[in-house]
C-alpha cells in the first residue's frame, strides 16, 4: 500500500493479527508485487474467475462503492493508473517529460458481474482497488480489536473511543468514532509528456481529475465510506460540498489557503 500503519489500544496478539491482516491484504491487491492476486486475475484471459474470499469481500464493497457515487469511485481504472505512468510503486515513479500518457482508458464497472466467488468480466479489462482497499483494511482492522483503538494509514483514520486529528493547516477535530478520510491531488504526483499526472483519476475520461480542490476530508460512520465520499466529492468539484451535504456527511475542502466546508462540517465539526 505504500504507507506506515499505526495502531493504537492493542494487546501484543491483537497487534499481531492487524499487522498480519495488512500484510495479508497487500500480497493479495498490490498493483507492484507480481505474485498477486490482483495481477493472477488481471492475467488471467478466462472470460471467468474464481476469487479468494477476501478478494471477493473487497470488489463487492467496491462495487457498492460504484453504485452509490454513480461511477465516480470506479474499481476498473487499472489500465487508465498504467497509461498515466503510474506503472510501478510510487517510490520508483519519475518525471518523463519525453513519454506522453497512453491512450485513456474510461471506467466500465457496470461490464463487471460477481456472483459469490465468480468473477466475470470482460477481455483486457484492468482491475484496480485501491479506491477502496486501505480503508476497507483499516475498518478490518479496528475490528480485530476490543475495546478503544486507533487504526492509522496515509491520512486515513478508524477509530472507537475518541482520537485527536491534525488536519493541514492548523485545524484539528476530535473523531469521536468511526473514520476520517482525504483524497487529493498534491502529494502523489508525477509528470508525464510535460503535464502533471496524479492517481485520482476521473473514471468518465479515464485521465487524472481537474478539481477546484487540493484536497477532501470527510468524516462518516466508517473509514470506508469516508475514503469513498472523499474521493468522489473532489471528483465532483464546485459540486462536492453540496454532493456530501445531501448525504449528510461532514466535508472540507482545501485549495491552496483556501478552507471550505460544508454545512454538514460546520453543524457538527464547528458546533462542537
Amino acid at each position: 500500500m505504500g504507507v506506515d500503519v499505526l495502531v493504537r489500544g492493542t494487546t501484543d496478539d491483537e497487534f499481531a493479527a492487524v499487522r498480519e491482516l495488512f500484510e495479508q491484504w497487500d500480497a493479495t491487491f498490490s498493483r507492484f508485487r507480481p505474485d498477486s492476486e490482483l495481477n493472477r486475475i488481471n492475467a488471467d484471459p478466462s472470460p471467468v474467475a474464481l476469487l479468494s474470499r477476501t478478494f471477493a469481500y473487497a470488489l463487492r464493497e467496491a462495487l457498492a462503492a460504484a453504485v452509490t457515487t454513480n461511477g465516480l469511485v470506479d474499481p476498473t481504472l487499472g489500465a487508465a493508473l498504467e497509461a498515466a505512468g503510474y506503472d510501478r510503486d510510487f517510490d520508483l515513479l519519475h518525471d518523463d517529460d519525453d513519454c506522453p500518457p497512453g491512450p485513456p482508458s474510461p471506467g466500465r464497472w457496470r461490464s463487471l458481474r460477481l456472483g459469490g466467488r465468480l468473477l466475470s468480466r470482460p477481455p483486457s479489462l484492468v482491475l484496480d482497488l485501491n479506491g477502496v482497499v486501505k480503508s476497507l483494511a483499516l475498518d478490518t482492522a479496528l475490528e480485530l480489536i476490543d475495546g478503544d483503538a486507533l487504526v492509522a494509514a496515509g491520512g486515513d483514520i478508524a477509530t472507537r473511543g475518541g482520537a485527536d486529528i491534525g488536519l493541514s493547516g492548523d485545524d484539528a477535530l476530535r473523531l469521536v468514532a468511526g473514520g476520517i478520510a482525504t483524497s487529493g491531488s498534491t502529494k502523489r504526483r508525477w509528470r508525464r509528456g510535460g503535464d502533471w499526472q496524479h492517481h485520482l483519476l476521473d473514471p468518465r475520461t479515464g485521465r487524472p481529475a481537474e478539481s477546484r480542490w487540493d484536497e477532501v476530508t470527510v468524516a462518516a460512520s466508517t473509514c470506508l465510506a469516508a475514503d469513498v465520499a472523499a474521493k468522489a466529492a473532489f471528483l465532483l468539484s464546485e459540486d462536492g460540498p453540496g454532493w456530501l451535504d445531501d448525504r449528510r456527511l461532514p466535508g472540507r475542502f482545501r485549495a491552496g489557503d483556501e478552507v471550505v466546508v460544508n454545512d454538514a462540517w460546520a453543524g457538527e465539526v464547528l458546533a462542537a
